[in-house]
Order: structure tokens, then sequence, then C-alpha cells
């Protein structure tokens, strides 16, 4: 019964978090980026909010800690949130999905310079070349046909502003006495107030509404945002990263096959081959070391690359994915 509940889990995640690229793809049928995603974030902040008064958790009240709020809500919500908002105006959902799916290279890039890990091993080493190798692929720059373009690029750098906000929030956030769930608001809602500003620049033109759009902008803060990060908690409370972690290879299937089925986006052998090399490449990256070896590398926790030890409290804001 319980491994039942763990892939209803992991099966509900992947398919709000992968389903999110395709409700921003309808959602900017109506709205500009920056109005979705200002939307988004209010309507998960306001979510978790909700959350927090069911299980009576209260907004941090450490200055300090709203001070890392601030540059994770900055690298993880506004900007990676509007950057794939803007590549989404002229990139399937499916392949920005993909892309999506290159974070945990970003993060074993972004751990070091950040003094989290101990050691790039050679198989994380190889892992991140076989990526990369996968990204190179999907653009294909050598040909007329190729992804490369700028709203493609905005989609990579999304990933990448995700992958240092994962392990800033490791090594800031994770240590934090105040709940996931509060903690999370916290974040939405200064990010929240992050896209207040940016409205003059993009956020200002007029909006036809439309019922699809409409719902699915819904969906995507409520569902995408606020609930799937409930969830993932829960999952990672239950079962630990390890679990957690299977989420992130089936979001580039589920964005894809959303993509292809309901808005007729077609995908390239090139493409898909692409990202079997990425996921195996990310694959390569999380593998566990033996238990004696890990044992000499405490190090590797704080990067996000390894298992949690039995115990351990999860890190609240380690998704692998939007």
């Amino acid at each position: 019964m319980g491994e039942t509940k763990t892939l209803l889990r992991i099966g509900a995640l992947a398919l709000m978090w992968g389903s999110s690229f395709f409700w921003i793809k309808l959602g900017l049928g109506m709205f500009s980026p920056v109005q979705l995603v200002l939307a988004r974030l209010v309507l998960g902040a306001a979510m978790l909010l909700v959350l927090c008064r069911l299980q009576r958790a209260r907004l941090p009240r450490e200055r300090r800690t709203w001070g890392h709020l601030a540059v994770a809500a900055f690298f993880h919500n506004a900007l990676p949130f509007l950057l794939f908002a803007i590549g989404e105006t002229t990139v399937d959902s499916g392949i920005t999905g993909v892309l999506n799916s290159t974070t945990p290279l970003w993060v074993l890039l972004a751990a070091p310079l950040m003094g989290t890990s101990s050691r790039m091993t050679g198989t994380r080493l190889a892992g991140l070349v076989v990526g990369l190798g996968g990204i190179l692929l999907i653009f294909a720059p050598w040909q007329a046909s190729g992804l490369l373009s700028w709203g493609a690029l905005a989609c990579l750098a999304a990933a990448a502003s995700y992958g240092f906000a994962f392990v800033y929030e490791g090594k800031y956030l994770s240590d934090s006495s105040s709940s996931p769930y509060s903690i999370a608001a916290g974040q939405m809602i200064l990010a929240s107030g992050m896209l207040v500003l940016a409205l003059p620049v993009g956020g200002l033109t007029p909006v036809h509404v439309s019922t699809g759009p409409l719902l699915a902008v819904l969906v995507l803060g409520i569902g995408s945002t606020g609930i799937a990060f409930a969830l993932n908690y829960q999952l990672l409370a239950s079962e630990g990263a390890v679990a957690a972690s299977v989420v992130g290879y089936l979001l580039p299937v589920v964005s894809v096959l959303l993509g292809a089925v309901f808005l007729g986006e077609q995908l390239h052998l090139r493409v898909i081959a692409g990202m079997v090399v990425v996921l195996g490449g990310v694959a390569l990256t999380r593998l566990r070391k033996p238990e004696r070896e890990a044992s000499d590398v405490p190090g590797d926790q704080a990067d996000g690359l390894g298992d949690d030890t039995a115990g351990r409290a999860p890190r609240p804001l380690a998704p692998l994915a939007d």
C-alpha cells in the first residue's frame, strides 16, 4: 500500500510539473509573459498560504531568512518562470520541458563554485560531458533547421537559474527553523512583488479574456505551482530525495507527449535522441556512491546530488523541475 501511494505521488507530481509547459503555452494565448508569470506566482502564493493556515505554520520572522528568500525568489521563481514564458513564445512546450531537464547539470556546475560540493568525481564529470553533448545535439547549431534561437537560449538560461537556486537554497535555507510551507509561501510572495515591478515592461498590454487560457493559468498557478510543491514535500518527507528525483526523469516525457497530442507539436528524432542523451548524463551525475566511499565525502549532501541520510530532515526547496 505504501509503495502504491509513493508511485501515485510520483506520477501526480510528474504530471503537474511536466504539464506546466503545456499550460504556459495555452496561457500565452491570453496573457503576455509578465502577466502570466505574475498570475502564476500570486495563485501559487495564495495556495501555499492556505496550506500554511491548515498546517498552522507562520511565515518566517528572521530578517536574515527573508534576505536569503529574496535571492531564492529571484533565481528560483521570478527569473526562470519569466524566461520560460518568454521562451515559449517561440519554442514548443515539449522542447521547453526537454531543456528544463538539464537543471541537474547546472546544479553540478554551480555546487563547486558555491563551496557545497567536495569534489568532481570521474562519473559526475562523464555525466556532465554527456549531458552537455545532449544539449548540443538538441540545438544542432550546425544545421539550418537547428533549434538555436533566443527563445531556446532563454529556456536554457532558466534551467541554469534553477541550478544556481537549488544550490543556494540548500546552503542557506535548508536549516531554517520555519516550516517548508512557510518558506515557500514567503518566497512566492517576494517573487510576486518582483513581477509587479516588472509590469511596466511588457505587463500592461490589453488582455482579451478567453476561457481556455484563463483555466490554463489557474491550473498552472494553483496546481503546478502551489499544490505541486506540497506534494513534493510529502514525497521528500516520506521517501527521501532519491525517490523524489525520479520525477525529474519523467518531466520531459510528459511535456513532449502533451505538446504532441494536444498542440500538434512535432519532434525530430534528433531532439528525442538529445533528450535521451541528456537524461543519461543526468543519471550518471546522480549515481550513488558505495556506502563506504560516501561516508568519507559529507559535502556531497549539500550539492543535492547524493541521497538523504536516514533520519535527516529533507530539504524543503530542492525539486528538479519547474
